[in-house]
This record gives structure tokens, C-alpha cells and sequence, in this order.
């Protein structure tokens, strides 16, 4: 699944010179900067190892590796792929609990796909593959404690509920499906295979309320950095009027089939840079 990091760009397939999370980091100061791109690599690996289409096992196996990497590196003898991380994790004091909630939410698409979870299960899945990311970013950008923990969970889960809605069709095309199960019996879909799922008339009924929620999240995100130094907030700012507009955009094209993909202009990524890079 394509995810989101809280302050980091969903869209690992990109490459990260290539897409909004880099022209968000590279504001950063050079310490931060690099702290940044070492969580966006670590992301970007253990998400390539849930997507990839190796042997169920070999994956389960690949992240458990991860996962004793990441104990090694925070009792002192990190291995070489985490070499570098050693200072960032002393700097900012990320936590090593956020590191493996990653993993453990990389790993909810590995024994089986993931198909129509019911809402509470989303929402874990939401906090471990966004939120958690948020947790690591907002320590290294400096927020507060009790703000940086809050503007994680609302801006990681709006971001990660964009993601969902706009790749519907090319998770589909994965066999996942992450709309919730309430939401498509509430819509009279009984089915939970994806292909079924999105060429179904009622879709849309599914899709408006998530992308509501997602809305909130935004809300919520939005006060928690109005309340925060400009220059702290600049990069996670960044990423949510990007996602923001990408959700705006899929409101404005629709949720029923067929569906066009959606992208921000060049000139408004240009427009929402010169306006809150700029301090």
C-alpha cells in the first residue's frame, strides 16, 4: 500500500527527488534534513518489502530482520544499514517503539491482502504506517511533546485516508482493499472483492464519508500548527495543503467508476511552497 508518512511523502514508489516529501525536506536545516531522508529510507524500505511479490514467508522473515536491526541499533551496536541513524535517534530522541510500529503495520498487508477492514482495524493500520512516521517526524522538527504526538495522529491519518481514496483503483489492482467494511454494508456492498468493489454504483456512498473524516483530520492537524512556531510546523504545513488539495481534487472529480487519476499542478506544488517555505 502506497502510505504516508506524517511529514514525509506517501508515494514511495516515487523517487524522494522526485516528489512532495523532497521539496518539503529540503527547507530543513542540514542535521534535520538528513534525519528525515534516514526515516523516509528506512519507510521506503520496509514498505517495498510488504509490496513486493516474493513468498509470504521471505517477507515475513525480511521485516523480522528489520525488526531486530532496529533493536540493535537502540542497544548500541547498530548494523551497517542503520550505521548513520545512531546520531539521529541520540539528536532528536526518536523512539525505537515507533521504528517497529512501522514494521508491525507494513506487516498487516503480508500474511494475507488487506480487504475491507472494519473501522478500528483501519484505524490501527492508519497509525502504524502514517502516524508512527508522524511521532518520529515531529521530534526531529522540533514540536513540543503533547503537540507533536496530537499533530501526528490527525495529520498522519488525514494523510494516510487521502492516500486510500486515491488510490482505490491501484490497490484494487493489488487485491487490497482498505475501505472500511462498515462503511461498504452501510452502502449495500456485501462484497469485499476489490475488482467488485470498485465498479460498484454505491462506491461513492462509501468514499464521501472517509474523505469527511479526512477533512476533520485536516481541521484538527490545521489548529495544532496555528498554535506553533511557523518555522517549526514548515515542512509538515507543506505536506498537508499538498494532500489537502490532492483530496479536494478527487472530491471534485468524483468517486464513480470510471475515475481519472488526480494530480496537484506544477504551479499550485510551486504556489503552496513559495507560500509556507517562506518564512
Amino acid at each position: 500500500m502506497t502510505l504516508h508518512p506524517a511529514a514525509a511523502d506517501a508515494d514511495y514508489g516515487a523517487t524522494a527527488s522526485g516528489s512532495s516529501f523532497y521539496a518539503a525536506m529540503r527547507i530543513l536545516p542540514r542535521d534535520q534534513r538528513e534525519a528525515m531522508f534516514q526515516i523516509y529510507s528506512f519507510c521506503r524500505q520496509v514498505d517495498d518489502i510488504a509490496d513486493s511479490d516474493g513468498p509470504r514467508p521471505e517477507r515475513l522473515a525480511a521485516l523480522q530482520q528489520w525488526r531486530d536491526d532496529i533493536d540493535a541499533l537502540y542497544q548500541g551496536h547498530p548494523p551497517p544499514r542503520l550505521q548513520d541513524y545512531a546520531a539521529s535517534v541520540k539528536t532528536f530522541g526518536l523512539k525505537r517503539e515507533d521504528f517497529l510500529a512501522i514494521v508491525d503495520g507494513m506487516q498487516m498487508d503480508v500474511p494475507q491482502d488487506i480487504r475491507a477492514p472494519d473501522l478500528a482495524t483501519l484505524d490501527l493500520y492508519c497509525d502504524r504506517v502514517a502516524s508512527a512516521v508522524g511521532r518520529l517526524s515531529v521530534r526531529v522538527f522540533g514540536l513540543p511533546e503533547e503537540d507533536g504526538i496530537l499533530l501526528a495522529h490527525h495529520l498522519g491519518r488525514a494523510l494516510q485516508l487521502t492516500n486510500i481514496l486515491r488510490d482505490i483503483d491501484e490497490d484494487a489492482g493489488l487485491g487490497r482493499l482498505y475501505l472500511p467494511r462498515e462503511g461498504l454494508l452501510l452502502a449495500g456492498i456485501t462484497t469485499d472483492d476489490p475488482q467488485r468493489v470498485i465498479v460498484d454504483r454505491a462506491l461513492p456512498k462509501v468514499c464521501l464519508p472517509l474523505a469527511e473524516r479526512a477533512k476533520k483530520h485536516f481541521e484538527k492537524a490545521d489548529e495544532i500548527m496555528k498554535r506553533n512556531s511557523r518555522r517549526v510546523v514548515r515542512a509538515p504545513r507543506i505536506m498537508s495543503k499538498y494532500y489537502r488539495a490532492i483530496l479536494d481534487l478527487l472530491l471534485a472529480r468524483g468517486f464513480a467508476a470510471p475515475r481519472e487519476p488526480v494530480r496537484v499542478h506544477k504551479w499550485a506544488k510551486i504556489a503552496i511552497l513559495l507560500r509556507y517555505a517562506i518564512i
